[in-house]
């Protein structure tokens, strides 16, 4: 069934191009097509591809390595590249002579290494600086010496495997405890009126070597040895347990969030920051693979039947769904079409149409279907004018399309889950309306209801689920009623556990400070003198004073504001994720925290305007990402180079397509997965726009137990 929307209404085949004499084929023994189905074909056909262009979307944990690597630089930091490269080439020739470094061996290489880690203890903070800067640049792949950007980012991840076995990022993370209590620092950027770059020099170069050494070491492929594999694990470990503090490296990244949003240290880069935090909960919890492995371990150890299907290989073989029309748009169409009578628009079909629109086995219930709908159709073929009605219907046979033949599976892609209490609802309902009394949870007892009762049943049993939050909660219980008797419950040490352990204290002002900066970077956001600053790290000290560099600096702030959105939605969702898995009583009490603080809102706000406009906007330049701009010589760059030309949308489907989409993507499984059972939400629960807690949380997923 197709739903009205605000589409623009498709042209008439006839009208486009008129018929020319060609020959016809000897006729064949098929049967006519009806006039209704050609043209609800065409139409849906010319909707799909003018409105409501297909965007490749790939479902993973992250974007290409190089993608990755590029989002972590803004545009106004190019110059800085340059800076790294002579502060290293400075230092480098004074210790080896006539040669490069992709000449030296691994001894070599490792010795010259301890000399910039030895420059590291110096008082001096300039002379620190200028140490820092060459291990940045071995960590951006020696860009100088490589001919193409394959060989950049071959150098960048063998250097950082390097740096880490040689204890860089143990000496990195305890200079940057320290320009994190550099008070000094704070308090200039507190009396400053404006902030930019230069007030976070120091702090961009630490995290820049350390989100590096992060995101290099965290990729996994084929080709790397062995003592790298042996690396991986134990940066890990490292990163996932406390060994030299008391407390894992996220939450320090958490604290950081808090003390920018509280107005202490307005000058962090928090682009920096985030991007950091995500990939550092990627790597140390898992991304969406790992997290598929540990249920189904987690099930085989609870004694729980294996997962029907994996839910993100199965949205990746269904078809994208289309945008909403935007309001306005609607009602600027409304009026348009006021008072003239034509026929009623219709929206695309979503991804579940499709199953039942090719459904070959639908073929015996379609004349039931098509009595039942005849109504509605012929009403909506009464609008057409006799003219247009002329002109399609005599060009129908030579515009016949072949039958499709293709297999698609009948009903839901994915395998439906019945809870217990499903069960037992159905049959008190079932009892109450045919014998008149209730038998409580007994779901055995069938005697007095008729025959269709003991097959919904019957069908119902067959698609039994026990999720492990089930489990969780059951045990709870008897540990609440019995606490002596069954003693203390004995709670793995997972890198999970250990997170949110040292989370738990303050995790109601992590989630408001991330709330905040994600408001902050909302494209719909309005600009309020208390709101926060999150463009500390992509202003330039001296503004712009051409259209060039205004135009320049407009995509470097969309660009910045689209990273940071992605960066936090996809850690908020990796959170909620991990948390249920863990337990189900910590992600509850993580989404009722994001409740309380308007998130539901505030993720609602992204969507308040035009998604294909948001998804499609060229908010980057190719020329300038990184590693490309380290190795080709730059074009001269124009105010029209900037700007698509009209009716090109090659550039939709370029890398910049996938920041915006993600965000979107991401927020909306937040959106779903953030509520958690209203039956175990306290009475008082606040609902954002009025709404009670049961209206806000009883979405489809918030009874989807993993």
């Amino acid at each position: 069934m197709e739903a009205a929307g605000g589409a623009a209404p498709a042209p008439a085949p006839a009208r486009a191009r008129p018929a020319q004499p060609q020959p016809q084929p000897p006729p064949q023994p098929q049967p006519q097509p009806k006039s209704r189905e050609l043209f609800r074909s065409q139409r849906k056909e010319s909707e799909g591809s003018v409105d409501c262009p297909n965007l490749e979307f790939e479902y993973g944990d992250a974007d290409s390595h190089g993608s990755e690597l590029a989002e972590l630089y803004s545009y106004t930091e190019e110059p800085e590249l340059s800076n790294n490269r002579r502060c290293f080439e400075e230092d480098f020739h004074t210790q080896v002579q006539d040669r490069r470094w992709l000449e030296l061996d691994g001894a070599q290489q490792k010795a010259y290494i301890m000399h910039l880690l030895d420059g590291l203890e110096v008082v001096s903070r300039d002379k620190r600086l200028k140490v820092a800067r060459a291990i940045l640049y071995l960590a951006q792949g020696v860009f100088g010496d490589c001919d193409n950007e394959g060989d950049v980012l071959h150098w960048s991840r063998h250097n950082s495997f390097l740096l880490y076995q040689l204890g860089t990022f143990t000496a990195f993370l305890e200079l940057l405890n320290m320009e994190i209590d550099n008070s000094q620092a704070c308090s200039s950027a507190l009396r400053k009126p404006a902030i930019s770059l230069a007030d976070s020099t120091e702090l961009r170069v630490l995290l820049s070597v350390m989100y590096l050494m992060v995101e290099n070491i965290r990729v996994e492929q084929e080709v790397d040895p062995p003592e790298w594999k042996t690396c991986r694990e134990t940066f890990r470990m490292e990163l996932s347990f406390p060994v030299h503090t008391e407390e894992p490296f996220a939450l320090l990244l958490f604290t950081m969030v808090t003390k920018f949003c509280s107005g202490h240290a307005p000058h962090f880069p928090m682009k920096k920051v985030l991007l950091l935090l995500w990939k550092v909960l990627l790597f140390t919890l898992g991304g969406f693979e790992a997290l598929q492995v540990m249920k189904v371990r987690k099930r085989e150890e609870l004694g729980l039947p294996p997962l029907p299907e994996d839910s993100i290989q199965v949205m990746r073989s269904m078809r994208a769904a289309s945008p909403p029309t935007y309001s306005i748009e609607l009602m600027e169409q409304q009026q348009q079409k006021r008072g003239h009578r034509s026929r009623r628009p219709l929206v695309k079909q979503d991804s579940l149409d499709i199953y039942n629109e090719r459904d070959p086995f639908k073929n015996d219930e379609a004349g039931v279907d098509e009595e039942e709908n005849d109504d509605v159709d012929s009403g909506i073929e009464g609008e057409l004018d006799l003219m247009e009605r002329d002109a399609i219907i005599p060009t129908m046979p030579a515009q016949r399309l072949p039958i499709e033949r293709v297999s698609f599976p009948k009903g839901l892609p994915w395998a439906p889950k019945v809870r217990q209490k499903d069960i037992e609802h159905f049959l008190e309902a079932s009892r109450n309306k045919f014998i008149g009394f209730t038998l409580g949870q007994d779901t055995e007892t069938l005697i007095g209801l008729p025959r269709p009762i003991h097959e919904s049943v019957k069908t119902l049993k067959q698609h039994k689920y026990v999720s492990i939050s089930d489990i969780q909660i059951k045990n709870e219980e008897e540990l609440e009623k019995c606490p002596m008797s069954l003693g203390e419950e004995d709670v793995q040490e997972t890198p999970c556990e250990v997170l949110y352990r040292a989370m738990l204290y303050n995790l109601p002002q992590y989630m408001i400070a991330l709330l905040k900066i994600l408001l902050a970077a909302a494209p719909t956001s309005k600009a309020k003198t208390d709101s926060i600053n999150i463009l500390a790290d992509v202003l330039p000290e001296e503004m712009p004073i051409t259209v060039l560099q205004s135009m320049k600096l407009g995509i470097d702030v969309n660009r910045h504001k689209e990273i940071i959105v992605k960066s936090i939605s996809a850690l908020l969702l990796l959170l909620l994720k991990h948390f249920k898995l863990n337990h189900i009583y910590q992600f509850e009490y993580v989404s009722q925290h994001l409740v309380f603080a308007n998130c539901i809102p505030l993720i609602l706000k992204f969507f308040n305007q035009n998604i294909m406009s948001y998804i499609t906007a060229k908010n980057s330049i190719s020329v300038l990402d990184y590693p490309h701009c380290t190795v080709y010589d730059l074009p001269e760059l124009t105010a029209e180079s900037l700007v698509p030309a009209r009716g090109d949308n090659s550039w939709t489907l370029s890398s910049s397509l996938s920041t915006p989409s993600v965000s979107c993507f991401v927020l909306v499984r937040g959106l779903l997965a953030e509520g958690c059972p209203p039956d175990r939400l306290p009475a008082t629960c606040p609902g954002p726009m009025g709404t009670s807690s049961d209206t806000l949380l009883s979405t489809p997923m918030a009874h989807a137990n993993p």
